[in-house]
Order: structure tokens, then C-alpha cells, then sequence
């Protein structure tokens, strides 16, 4: 049965190496709302309008129905708030027959804050200004415990997930 496995976290959370990591061990595809954007000329750290936002789950949800009805796991890297946007992944998952799994890469703040000053000066990614990323973490709704969220802080922390590899 193939997967359908939420991220779920805030900007410099560590998404993308938990991807990157989880994805081979679940024989998964990453399906990544970033490299949409970039592929449609997008970069969310300079702030997306919700409309172009709508666009690109659009993309992000035709790409996860062909690969998971083609048998395949996938790992959808994005922010994941807010928990309407995961209940949808989650009805994706369920009307494709694959099992869901929500990941929270759950990182305080000031982990945050000091990713992005790091990443200012090596600058291993595109930044995010100083008003999307205020923005982004006042509005970011983590999940509430009914969605059974299994919470990293990093991908280290993903060699304690039972399923992880099955």
C-alpha cells in the first residue's frame, strides 16, 4: 500500500532534510510546495498571494494522485498550516486508498530565527524577509492532538518511528 507522509513545521523547522532523509527509506517520492513555486517563478520568502498558493497545491495535489495511484509513496514537504490544508492531504490519502502519516518537525522559534540568520551568511537557500517570517510563525497552526501528529524536532529523531522503512 503506498504512503501519503505530511510534514508539517514553520520555515527553517528542518522539513527538507526530514524529507530528504524519510524518503528513500519509504521508497517515496518528495513532492515539494517550494519547487513548485520555484518551477511557476514563486519564492514564498517574499511573500505569495494566497491565490498563487492555491495554484500550487493544485499542482502539489495532481502530482501526489499520479504518483500514489501509481502505486508510489510520496512525502509532501511544505509548512502544512493551515489544518485545513492538512485535513485535505488527508482526504487525498483516503480517497487514493494510501495510509496517512503527519510528521511535525516541531522547532521553537528561536531555532527559527537563528537558522535564518545562519542561512544569511552561507546562504544555502533563498531568504525569507523579516515580515513573511513574522507573519509566517504568528499565523502557523500546529496540529492539535486529535491529528495523531508524530513530532521530530529533526530527522535524527526519525530512527525512533516504528513504521520508519516497513
Amino acid at each position: 500500500m503506498a504512503s501519503l507522509v505530511l510534514l508539517c513545521g514553520t520555515s527553517f523547522s528542518g522539513k527538507s532534510t526530514v524529507a530528504r532523509a524519510l524518503a528513500p527509506e519509504l521508497s517515496a517520492r518528495i513532492v515539494s510546495l517550494d519547487e513548485i513555486n520555484e518551477r511557476r517563478g514563486l519564492w514564498g520568502g517574499d511573500g505569495i498571494p494566497v491565490e498563487e498558493w492555491v495554484r500550487t497545491h493544485e499542482v502539489a495535489s495532481t502530482e501526489v494522485r499520479q504518483l500514489l495511484a501509481a502505486g508510489t509513496s510520496v512525502v509532501v514537504d511544505d509548512t502544512s498550516s493551515p489544518r485545513f490544508l492538512r485535513d485535505g492531504w488527508r482526504s487525498l490519502a483516503e480517497a487514493a486508498g494510501a495510509r496517512f502519516t503527519l510528521i511535525y518537525v516541531d522547532v521553537d522559534h528561536a531555532t527559527v530565527r537563528r537558522r535564518r540568520a545562519a542561512n544569511r551568511v552561507d546562504q544555502r537557500r533563498r531568504d525569507v524577509t523579516d515580515a513573511v517570517l513574522d507573519q509566517h510563525l504568528a499565523d502557523f497552526e500546529p496540529p492539535t492532538p486529535d491529528e495523531h501528529a508524530i513530532r521530530v524536532t529533526s530527522a535524527e529523531d526519525l530512527a525512533q518511528v516504528w513504521w520508519l522503512g516497513r
